[in-house]
C-alpha cells in the first residue's frame, strides 16, 4: 500500500501522485467514484466499485434463489391469474 500527502488547491482540486496513479493503473480519463466512509474520503476505480459490489451482493444472496429467477416466476403467477380473470369474465 503506497501513502501520499497531498493539498487541496483553491479551486478544491487534488492531484494524484504519479506513483499512485502508476499503482492503481489511472490515465487520463480513467473514470473514478469519490466518496466519503467513516470520516474519510475515498477514490475508487468505477470497475473496482462495480465488481466489489457485485461479490458483497453474490456473497448476502447465497441460498436465497436467483432474483430474476423469483421476479419471473411471480410474473408469470401474476400472468396466470391476470388470464382466468379475464377467462371468467367472457
Amino acid at each position: 500500500m503506497t501513502h501520499a500527502e497531498v493539498s487541496v488547491n483553491e479551486q478544491g482540486r487534488v492531484t494524484i501522485p504519479a506513483q499512485l496513479r502508476a499503482e492503481l493503473g489511472l490515465r487520463p480519463g480513467s473514470r473514478v467514484v469519490a466518496y466519503t466512509e467513516n470520516g474519510r474520503l475515498v477514490l475508487e476505480d468505477r470497475d473496482h466499485l462495480l465488481a466489489r459490489i457485485q461479490d458483497e451482493v453474490a456473497r448476502t444472496d447465497v441460498g436465497r434463489g436467483s432474483a430474476v429467477k423469483a421476479l419471473l416466476v411471480e410474473r408469470r403467477t401474476e400472468a396466470k391469474r391476470e388470464q382466468a380473470e379475464e377467462d371468467c369474465t367472457s
